[in-house]
């Protein structure tokens, strides 16, 4: 069902977008719990907390078809994804440059995060599909990139911080 009480099958664009959201929100969750063991987690665990919200945010945008509804709720819009970038920048300063794809792993707290990129990358993916049918405005597509791109420094810098090696494909090793 969607907010305004529509229903709605459980296959459409919307429903997937949204639920594709709440996905990625979960995955934040074990993410938050590897993150206490990790050194890393002092600094992930309050913007995963806060990206977490904004994920609410956003499902909750998602699954509101009526537009004048829609205006009324909390909605994701450009200082969220202004605040993913300096994230992202920040973090990545202190990364070593990247030679070749990282393959997921890296310990708990980092393997968790790449997952959580796959996932975000899914939603990003319904949240297009959506898009071409209906409008969802302009920074629930940008929202979700940036912040699959931040789940991987995220990631990057959690292996670093537990002085775990980033595994790295190596083509030739197939």
């Amino acid at each position: 069902m969607l907010i305004g009480g529509r229903r709605s099958r459980k296959d459409a664009p919307r429903i997937e977008a949204y639920g594709q959201v709440d996905e990625v929100n979960a995955i934040l969750g074990l993410c938050k719990f590897a993150l206490e063991k990790s050194k890393a987690g002092p600094k992930l665990v309050t913007i995963m907390t806060r990206i977490q919200n904004e994920l609410f945010n956003l499902g909750a945008e998602l699954a509101t078809p009526d537009p004048k509804r829609r205006a009324k709720q909390p909605s994701i819009n450009s200082r969220h994804v202004n605040a993913l970038e300096r994230e992202i920048d920040e973090l990545n300063e202190d990364l070593p440059e990247l030679r070749s794809f990282v393959l997921p792993g890296g310990g708990e707290a980092s393997a968790y995060l790449h997952l959580a990129r796959t996932v975000c990358r899914r939603a990003e993916r319904h949240a297009i599909t959506l898009a071409h049918s209906q409008n969802i405005g302009e920074y629930p597509l940008m929202y979700l990139n940036r912040l699959s791109d931040a789940l991987f420094v995220f990631g990057r810098y959690a292996a670093k911080m537990d002085e775990q090696s980033e595994p790295l494909w190596e083509p030739e090793k197939t």
